[in-house]
């Protein structure tokens, strides 16, 4: 009887730890991480998407939420961004939301790349017909005659990416072309009807419901969403990001530009200061790299450098005007044609333009000002400032009183007087022979004069 009990507590003890043992479920499920992209799509757009795909995979993100509202950008960001959504292995959702936002131009591109295309009620999408964005420099040089051919180029090209886009993820590949074609728009409901998108969303906790559950196909692989119970990472644009959107607005490059010609400007007249040449240095590289992400027309840069050498080179030639208002003429019209596209964010204020020539011209006036004052100024140097200045005998020669020394703008003389010279005399400059100076007493020249 003992023996029996025994063995049913150790079959009890056996089966308790055999229960402890398994599984009390599924592991917890993977966050799920939240971007968000409220403005033109540009470099600084795509360095933070990129960034962010790499970290959340690094992280163990099962899905990465991108809030969208954007009215578009440039050509070459968006490709970017795309190539790196395709290739990504945690799949991603593009969500347009808060009610009144729109997935235009690029956005529209980025929706259908995604792996899961959502948008909240009162937003649209479309109008994804390109702009003058990202031309090769080839297809630039070519004559006006050959621009017709050139937009079709683009717009057929558009049109073949965004439909191979569309068959990668199922979704309307007709509507999509005549998005770009035609630049059409649709509402939420609207793209959910003709399949455009694949749900509609009040807001991000009923999207996660909706994803809960479905298996999404990511860089080849087949991926479970488990989203009900998911946490959230709101993963914000860090500092670099934030400086690149900055620098990358072509008004703040104008900007920088004209503070590093300026800059090194004053450090070059004014050796020694070294406050011009670091800010100039610095704010005139800030320029440079921002430029190089951007489309730029290098005619545009020529123009705003020579109108700013002509503005300078107002100051030192006798030129009444002509080669500054010249100047201000290309500085206006480089800065008008400096940025190379029509994207939506990416054009540069007229108002600012025209700040900037005002202050260019403020600059030069008080240049040319300063310069008409230093040529009406009496000269108070060489000869002119020796001749008719009074000095003071700190020495006499004892072998001969009509000679001595005086000290005259910083500088030890030999002087010759007519009449004997005593230590401490005031004496008036009359001439220069050489290094030796012709003095009268300065009593005898007053009454000369």
């Amino acid at each position: 009887m003992i023996t029996r009990c025994c063995r049913g507590l150790l079959l009890l003890l056996l089966l308790l730890l055999m229960l402890g043992l398994a599984p009390s479920g599924q592991a917890a499920p993977g966050p799920v991480w939240v971007l968000s992209i409220d403005d033109a799509i540009g470099p600084a757009s795509a360095d933070y998407l990129i960034r962010s795909l790499d970290q959340a995979q690094a992280q163990g993100a099962q899905l990465v939420v991108i809030r969208l509202d954007t009215p578009g950008g440039l050509d070459g960001a968006m490709r970017q961004m795309i190539k790196a959504i395709l290739a990504s292995s945690v799949p991603v959702a593009s969500f347009v939301a808060p009610s009144g936002a729109r997935a235009a131009s690029a956005g529209t591109y980025i929706l259908y790349a995604s792996h899961v295309a959502v948008m909240a009620p009162g937003t649209n999408l479309g109008a994804a017909t390109p702009v003058q964005i990202g031309v090769a420099k080839d297809d630039r040089a070519k004559p006006a005659g050959d621009e017709q051919t050139l937009a079709r180029k683009q717009v057929n090209d558009a049109a073949a990416y965004i439909r191979g886009l569309a068959q990668l993820r199922g979704r309307n590949a007709d509507w999509a072309e005549q998005a770009v074609r035609e630049a059409v728009s649709l509402s939420a409901s609207e793209a959910l009807r003709l399949k455009v998108i694949d749900q509609v969303a009040n807001d991000l906790p009923e999207l996660l419901r909706q994803l809960d559950g479905q298996t999404l196909v990511a860089a080849g692989q087949p991926r479970q969403l488990h989203t009900a119970g998911a946490s959230l990472v709101e993963h914000l644009p860090d500092w670099r990001t934030r400086l690149l959107a900055v620098i990358t607005n072509p008004g703040v490059a104008l900007i920088l530009i004209m503070i590093g010609v300026y800059g090194l400007l004053f450090e070059f007249m004014s050796p020694g200061s070294a406050v011009g040449g670091v800010v100039g240095g610095i704010c005139l590289l800030l320029a440079l790299y921002a430029l190089q992400l951007l489309p730029v027309n290098y005619a545009g840069v020529a123009l705003i450098l020579l109108g700013i050498a002509f503005m300078i080179g107002e100051a030192f030639l006798p030129s009444f005007g002509v080669v500054g208002f010249g100047g201000i003429v290309a500085f206006v019209v480089g800065a008008v044609i400096l940025i190379d596209t029509d994207a939506p964010g990416f054009g540069i204020p007229l108002g600012l333009i025209g700040a900037l020539a005002v202050l260019s011209a403020v600059l030069l006036g008080g240049v040319l000002g300063m310069a008409v004052k230093a040529r009406r100024r009496a000269l108070v140097s060489g000869d002119a400032g020796l001749v008719g200045s009074l000095v003071t005998v700190t020495q006499v020669m004892a072998d001969n009183p009509f000679c001595g020394s005086v000290q005259a703008q910083g500088e030890q003389w030999q002087v010759q007087c007519a009449t004997p010279l005593q230590t401490g005399q005031p004496v008036r400059v009359i001439a220069r022979r050489g290094v030796t100076l012709e003095v009268s007493a300065a009593a005898a020249a007053a009454q000369g004069e």
